[in-house]
């Protein structure tokens, strides 16, 4: 995006659009705009509009649905629009298996087709923010669509850069509010243990201000734990620069170490550690401190397991093990006791 002399972002002497804006994520931002960065005029544009009022600021409150590119030209026609916020989103998790072209529809809707119908409407920006995520650069379980979506809007800002259009995505982490509010706590604790701390409001919107600092098309502000990263099961290779001594993939020594050690046992003492196994990892998965509160016989669905908690296991399992193990693990094998008895005839070919 452009920048005034003062090395501020420049967000042009018009209107700036906001879309989301009923969101918890539009209204800081839009709040934002005017109180620290003078923006005299909004366009707050949201499926269903509510009347806004900013103190500082001009503000116009657009029912609009975005995906609808007439819709969007005729809510814009006549203004002077100068920049755009598009932080709408929405998301519709599933496991990649469970995806359907509606789930896909409904995000894509939101933010790709959003995105260029906004584009299509506007024209001599002097800036075009687009809200991505970082689960389309590092992945996130259960979020294929909206990784997807959000992958798109990093490589349209390359395109629209490259055609002369100021445009930045900015890559999100998580944010306290926002999409995070929908999180479970389930969710929230695989995203701390895989490094990813939530923005505190102040935190976000300081981040906001700092990546439209930086001229680049893509930005990823995103909070960081290296010290959790580094002990996480598998760091993205995208971030294994930051911390160097974390495994980036399974540990092949530890791995044959343990299928050896195995192998060498007698069955009871086999038993016996596929047991601490499973209950070690089922602990780590459900953020228990103790693996003794686990109920071998209690089913895992009772426990607190979901689609994408039961992949978890199955992928730290498959890990530990270097057994290829299905994704319905969970679902084959409902408890900790007959999943040891299963995982027990893998190794002695029962």
């Amino acid at each position: 995006m452009r920048v005034q002399g003062d090395g501020r972002p420049d967000f042009g002497d018009g209107a700036v659009v906001v879309t989301g804006a009923t969101g918890t994520l539009g209204r800081l931002i839009a709040g934002h705009l005017v109180r620290a960065h003078g923006v005299q005029k909004l366009i707050l544009i949201a499926r269903s509009a509510k009347p806004t009022t900013i103190e500082g600021a001009e503000v116009r409150s657009v029912a609009c649905d975005l995906g609808d590119a007439e819709a969007v030209a005729e809510a814009l026609a006549g203004e002077n629009v100068t920049a755009v916020i598009h932080a709408a989103g929405v998301l519709d998790d599933a496991l990649l298996t469970d995806l359907t072209p509606e789930r896909v529809a409904t995000v894509f809707r939101a933010k790709v087709d959003a995105a260029r119908n906004l584009v299509a409407a506007t024209k001599d920006l002097t800036a075009l923010v687009l809200f991505s995520s970082a689960a389309g650069i590092l992945g996130n379980p259960g979020q294929a669509n909206y990784a997807a979506a959000n992958a798109f809007l990093d490589a349209y800002a390359e395109q629209l850069r490259a055609e002369g259009v100021p445009a930045t995505s900015l890559a999100w982490g998580l944010w306290e509010s926002g999409m995070a509010g929908t999180l479970t706590e389930a969710e929230k604790r695989r995203l701390r243990q895989g490094g990813v701390l939530p923005f505190t409001v102040e935190q976000g919107l300081a981040a906001f201000d700092a990546a439209l600092g930086v001229d680049l098309p893509v930005v990823v502000p995103v909070a960081l734990d290296l010290a959790a990263l580094r002990h996480a099961p598998g760091v993205p290779p995208v971030l294994a620069g930051l911390v160097p001594a974390a495994r980036t993939g399974p540990d092949e020594k530890a791995l044959e170490a343990f299928q050896r050690g195995l192998a060498r046992m007698s069955a009871e003492d086999r038993h016996t550690a596929l047991t601490d196994l499973v209950r070690r990892q089922t602990a780590i998965v459900l953020g228990h401190a103790e693996t003794e509160v686990l109920d071998p016989e209690r089913p895992f669905l009772e426990a607190g397991f979901d689609s994408l908690t039961s992949v978890e296991l199955r992928n730290r399992l498959a890990a530990a093990t270097g057994l290829r193990l299905p994704t319905t693990l969970l679902f084959d094998h409902p408890s900790p006791a007959v999943l040891v008895t299963h995982l027990t005839g893998q190794f002695t070919g029962g």
